[in-house]
């Protein structure tokens, strides 16, 4: 008998809207990308729940963010009788075989550590099996694509961190990285890395995507990168509009940072919602140009190192006519027909991220 299709998320911004709005995602749900159901109907069968420590959290209260989070995945697989919380490749195909979803975690931003090993060896010990290193800041010790402030490379203690990271088998994520911090992970890393939600450059200009060469380098690496769906970082035309839309909102976004402060979660979910309104009559791309991502980086890197990072419940809008976890077969049936085997459809699918756990 054929083994079932695993598909796995590599990263979903889901445990936000868990912890800080108790939206309970084992029942399906009106808003948003993601619950259980939801999962199911599209053939999701394991996702990393992502342990986002916005840059609002400093010392003293980001790694409190970071095990509050976990707290809720962990809250959600102990509650759920479909939901099993999983660390390594055998318990999400073990969870599959039950027609469970298995639900692992990485934490997204490593201010989150505090720059603490020991805590870095708790979040482990908590389960977490990837650390992306930085978020959209940068941090004491990794450079971020995004702050201008913060974009070197890894300080001495930043090697370290890579360094403990490959000795708890836990995955190094360079996605949100600078590229001088990409270049020193992949000189310092002796295991494989990953960039759980990143697109191509070549496709799209935003500096969170990664170029050739690094997409190269991640394959000579033994890693994965997990194409991102969010249209900002698929298409130039779009990220332009949608820049302009963020100009002409941002009074509104200030105002409501400011009603929200001190819950920077919940923030986020309400900019998102006021975005919404104001994205369905820009030019969305189709889901063809998420396929071109996908089809860049095998041509570029092989089959066996591209995944899925959807960043489902992080972003304000997908590619159409996407529209929540329900339309991954949308996905299959557009690698399908572009020619995907069944042999690579599995990899790319999920076979990929299994591998690494």
């Amino acid at each position: 008998m054929d083994l079932p299709l695993i598909i796995l998320d590599g990263h979903i911004d889901t445990p936000q809207r868990m912890l800080d709005e108790q939206v309970d995602i084992s029942a399906r749900q009106s808003d948003g990308h993601v619950d259980v159901p939801r999962m199911k109907a599209g053939g999701i069968s394991a996702a990393f729940f992502s342990i986002w420590v916005d840059d609002t959290y400093g010392p003293g209260t980001a790694y409190q963010r970071a095990l509050a989070l976990i707290g809720a995945v962990r809250l959600l697989a102990d509650s759920a009788a479909d939901v099993e919380l999983a660390t390594n490749a055998a318990g999400v195909r073990a969870a599959a075989a039950r027609g469970h979803v298995a639900a692992l975690m990485g934490v997204e931003g490593g201010h989150a550590i505090e720059n603490s090993l020991e805590k870095l060896d708790t979040l482990y010990a908590r389960g977490v099996r990837y650390m992306t290193l930085t978020w959209n800041n940068g941090n004491d010790w990794a450079g971020s694509s995004m702050d201008a402030t913060r974009s070197g490379g890894l300080s001495d203690f930043g090697k370290q961190v890579v360094r403990r990271m490959n000795e708890l088998d836990m995955l190094v994520d360079v996605s949100h990285v600078s590229d001088p911090t990409f270049w020193d992970v992949l000189n310092v890393s002796t295991r494989p890395v990953i960039a759980s939600h990143s697109s191509c450059r070549a496709l799209a200009s935003h500096p969170r995507n990664v170029t050739d060469d690094q997409l190269r380098a991640i394959a000579g690496n033994g890693g994965v990168v997990g194409i991102n769906f969010f249209p900002v970082f698929l298409d130039d035309h779009f990220r332009a509009q949608y820049a302009e839309v963020n100009r002409r909102l941002r009074p509104d976004i200030d105002a409501i940072r400011a009603r929200y402060r001190g819950r920077p979660g919940l923030a986020d979910v309400e900019i998102d919602r006021l975005r919404g309104g104001h994205i369905q009559n820009l030019d969305i791309p189709e889901i063809g140009r998420l396929l071109d991502h996908i089809d860049h980086a095998v041509q570029v890197m092989g089959v066996d190192y591209v995944g899925l990072g959807s960043d489902f419940d992080g972003i304000s809008v997908l590619p159409r006519p996407m529209k929540d976890a329900t339309s991954l077969p949308l996905l299959v049936a557009g690698l399908t027909a572009r020619g995907y085997g069944d042999s690579e459809l599995r990899k790319v699918l999920g076979g990929n991220f299994l591998r690494l756990l």
